[in-house]
């Protein structure tokens, strides 16, 4: 008996390490996505967060996409009240929003929707520093394998650089971690489940 508990903690003692070595590289990565100066065909924003809606029409305005795409916003606004035509412009018409997706794996699925109908081959996914990485995960997971994403984090006071010393910072790292191992773990065994068939 006393064996089998020295393996058992020994085997929670190799697992513990993994984790943490998988976090802590997790966590590095998050913080070294850059934001790259490239046009894109789409800037696709994940609306929800602070921040993420305003750098969208930003590079939108600067000329950095073809095409701006609001996934996720909440039904009872208007495009109006995110986007409007300064004088001069006539960029208004390139705007769309989706309203149905709650959450990453539909923002993912609804907005492919709206990506399907337009002549897309990059774009740039605008989403908060902490949620990059899962978002990208699923992103690359769910549109067409041509489609060139170009990951364009926003940070946001809910992330602190120093994270290990912040507990707010540190649970929001750490969930997602989790959140992002249990996709990874399903493209791992189901990676072509939510492409789209290929085309002829």
């Amino acid at each position: 008996m006393a064996l089998f508990f020295r393996g058992l903690f020994s085997i929670l003692v190799i697992f513990s390490v993994v984790v943490v070595v998988l976090f802590v590289d997790f966590a590095y990565k998050t913080f070294s996505v850059r934001q790259r100066d490239i046009a894109t065909d789409a800037i696709v924003v994940l609306a929800g967060g602070r921040g993420r809606v305003e750098e969208g029409v930003r590079l939108f305005r600067d000329r950095q996409g073809k095409y701006l795409f609001l996934i996720g916003v909440d039904p009872l606004v208007r495009k109006r009240e995110l986007f409007r035509d300064r004088q001069g412009e006539d960029l208004s018409e390139r705007v769309f929003l989706e309203k149905a997706s709650r959450n990453t794996l539909e923002n993912a699925l609804y907005g492919r929707e709206i990506i399907d109908r337009k002549d897309i081959r990059s774009i740039r996914l605008i989403t908060s520093r902490y949620h990059m990485k899962r978002a990208t995960l699923i992103f690359r997971n769910t549109l067409p394998r041509d489609i060139a994403i170009y990951p364009h984090p926003v940070d946001s006071i809910n992330l602190k650089q120093a994270w290990w010393r912040d507990k707010g910072s540190f649970r929001l790292l750490f969930s997602e971690f989790y959140k992002y191992c249990l996709f990874r773990f399903f493209f791992l065994f189901a990676s072509g489940e939510l492409r789209p068939p290929a085309g002829p």
